[in-house]
């Protein structure tokens, strides 16, 4: 595990898998929210996030989270381990409320400058509708993957950190 890339639901944990991941493995994290946003929560054009992701990639060793599922095949090309997140959604509304009251008037430390937390309905619906807009998608692409590509999925919080502590 070199290459990582961390995927799924927006409150799945990814961020923090990866900074977890980051610190076990002594690898760079990088998250795609901090890269993707400009100020004031405005999305970079899909042109610059695939010139950003292959900036990102250009390392031998990496680990990348987010999901961004229009430029996804950029790091599915160059990763060796997929790991995706398919936690449930209740956990997942969850865990971005609790973010959001921990972060309120602050930019986190995995997102852009000038993106102070936020919390509002598109997001959470994006998050509620994920296993059944987002996920299809994604399994096909997963399911897709070469034979010397490790895929990992982890359904539960409690799986995450077994899994950190397997390494």
């Amino acid at each position: 595990m070199k290459r990582i890339m961390i995927i799924g639901s927006g409150g799945s944990g990814k961020s923090t898998l990866a900074r977890k991941l980051g610190i076990q493995l002594n690898l760079p994290v990088h998250h795609l929210d901090a890269h993707m946003w400009k100020r004031d929560w405005q999305l970079s054009s899909r042109e610059e996030q695939k010139s950003i992701q292959q900036k990102l990639m250009q390392g031998d060793e990496w680990i990348i989270d987010g999901n961004y599922s229009g430029t996804m095949d950029v790091r599915l090309n160059e990763a060796d381990t997929v790991i995706f997140l398919d936690i449930s959604k209740r956990i997942c509304i969850y865990q971005a409320i609790r973010r959001y009251w921990h972060n309120r008037g602050v930019v986190r430390p995995d997102m852009a400058e000038g993106c102070t937390e936020k919390l509002d309905l598109e997001f959470l619906s994006w998050i509620w509708n994920f296993p059944q807009n987002k996920k299809p998608g994604i399994m096909q692409k997963l399911n897709q993957l070469p034979s010397d590509q490790q895929l990992i999925i982890l359904k539960s919080p409690r799986q995450i950190e077994k899994f950190i502590q397997s390494l």
